[in-house]
């Protein structure tokens, strides 16, 4: 099974290069990002929990994450292989997804992490915000969002590297070229 997590800064294409990797490799999508969404959107408990939490700026607390994650794991019994977009964002929660995947005997295959200047990130999110007009691109969020991702998340890079699963790809660029280096490598594992 191919396990993928997808690294990144908010705005660095994640969610591009997952439709096309989930297209290529007949990956199940899990992306905390489009699970939070879908409890808010719902309303469900959970969902209007979620909801003040990121309206806040704040990352979810581990807890509810693991377990919305796990959940959706187990929904697919059959899958060829899961990407991870947006999750772990800390060293806590790789080592909660190490240990689930151990436990249902699968391991995180490789880590891809994209690399994008801050600069080149607030452009993309400004765009963004135009076309979808999502909560979390708005100014005063994504600001938070960003350095979030570069105080905290970014820490979990050296713990994937440790186990030699880290690759760095450069995330500037066409989207079609950033692609073929993300399967490149995976084509490699």
């Amino acid at each position: 099974m191919l396990n993928l997590v997808l690294f990144g800064p908010p705005g660095a294409g994640k969610g591009t290069q997952s439709e096309k990797l989930i297209e290529k490799y007949q990956l199940v999508h899990i992306s905390t990002g489009d699970i939070f969404r879908a409890h808010i959107k719902d309303q469900t408990a959970l969902g209007q929990q979620v909801s003040q939490i990121i309206a806040d700026g704040n990352l979810v607390p581990d807890s509810i994450t693991i377990a919305m994650l796990e959940e959706e794991i187990n929904k697919n019994p059959h899958a060829k292989g899961f990407i991870f977009d947006g999750f772990p964002r800390t060293v806590a929660q790789a080592e909660a997804l190490d240990k689930f995947m151990e436990s249902i005997n699968e391991r995180i295959t490789g880590v891809l992490a994209l690399d994008v200047t801050e600069v080149e990130l607030k452009q993309r999110i400004a765009k963004r915000q135009e076309v979808s007009g999502r909560a979390d691109d708005a100014a005063d969020k994504l600001t938070k969002r960003i350095e979030e991702y570069f105080n905290k998340t970014i820490h979990v890079l050296p713990y994937y590297e440790a186990q030699g699963k880290l690759s760095k790809i450069n995330g500037i660029g066409e989207i079609d070229t950033i692609f073929q280096s993300l399967t490149a490598i995976i084509d490699s594992y």
